[in-house]
């Protein structure tokens, strides 16, 4: 190996290790602006509880950087069909609350929906103040509900 290629082979190794060892400061994009949240729905989750073999699911991410929360909610074996739904807060568990957002159109299962969240229902929904209920004409507080939980 000549000087020439000996100086292109250490330097080729040299920018190689200082690039890797920079590459804890390159920005990555970890998705760190996006929150995931889950709540399993029960009729005994309801108050006061319902006796229901019903039962659901919602899924939801949680854009802090633009607060559009999107969601993705299924249920089985409802008394009826579904006449309403929506997420409540603010609202601990074994607490009732008001409509913070309602899910829009008709309410089936499958279903998804989004929407941007004031200031305030962010910091609800993030502090587990926020639940998900499903409401039939036998049931018309509530057949079903979870509390929307963070996902660590």
């Amino acid at each position: 190996m000549n000087n020439i290629q000996f100086r292109r082979v250490g330097m080729a190794l040299l920018v190689s290790v200082l690039l890797a060892g920079c590459g804890g400061m390159m920005p990555t994009d970890n998705k760190s602006h996006l929150l995931t949240f889950t709540t399993q729905m029960r009729g005994g989750n309801e108050v006061p509880p319902v006796a229901t073999s019903a039962n659901g699911q919602v899924d939801a991410m949680l854009n802090t950087e633009t607060n559009v929360l999107r969601w993705r909610l299924t249920y089985t074996n409802l008394s009826g069909p579904a006449r309403a739904g929506h997420f409540h807060g603010p609202a601990g568990v074994g607490a009732n609350a008001g409509v913070a957002l309602p899910f829009s159109g008709l309410i089936s299962s499958p279903m998804e929906g989004s929407a941007t969240l004031t200031a305030a229902q962010v910091v609800d929904l993030i502090a587990g103040r926020w639940y998900a209920n499903i409401h039939t004409a036998a049931n018309p507080s509530g057949e079903i509900r979870g509390q929307m939980t963070l996902r660590r």
